[in-house]
């Protein structure tokens, strides 16, 4: 795989049965009438349903999400992406975290999904950011 098909992950909730994340293809980024975005999917995993939806994922975007974790991290409960152009994840951080996925604008279409989640899962999403920032600002200079 070459860097340009890289793709890494905005974050990651799961716990030995499921999970949900958002996977974010780090090429070259594409111009659209929002500006500047990478092409991205959240994915659904368990025994019971698999599936993926597709989202883009702007710089912007990112500084939203840095938001959420921070409300996360409070207690608070977090929607990302904010606006209604894509689907959209809402985090509830009781235990276990309670984290539904809405296809909103396309097929209306909700899963919701308790992720008992022992990990300091804010600090590793944090880390996710970091990697995922890094990977787009590289392609900002290249």
């Amino acid at each position: 795989m070459t860097d340009a098909e890289r793709t890494l992950e905005l974050f990651r909730f799961e716990d030995p049965g499921q999970s949900i994340a958002v996977e974010v293809q780090c090429g070259e980024p594409l111009d659209g009438a929002d500006g500047r975005h990478f092409d991205a999917c959240v994915v659904v995993r368990s025994g019971f349903v698999h599936g993926r939806v597709g989202l883009v994922v702007s710089p912007e975007d990112l500084d939203d999400w840095e938001r959420c974790l921070d409300a996360l991290q409070a207690g608070e409960r977090a929607e990302w992406p904010r606006g209604e152009r894509t689907a959209w994840v809402e985090v509830v951080p009781e235990e276990p975290v309670d984290v539904t996925v809405r296809d909103a604008p396309s097929t209306q279409i909700a899963v919701r999904m308790p992720i008992d989640d022992p990990s300091d899962w804010v600090q590793e999403n944090r880390l996710r950011l970091d990697r995922l920032r890094e990977a787009v600002q590289a392609q900002a200079q290249a």
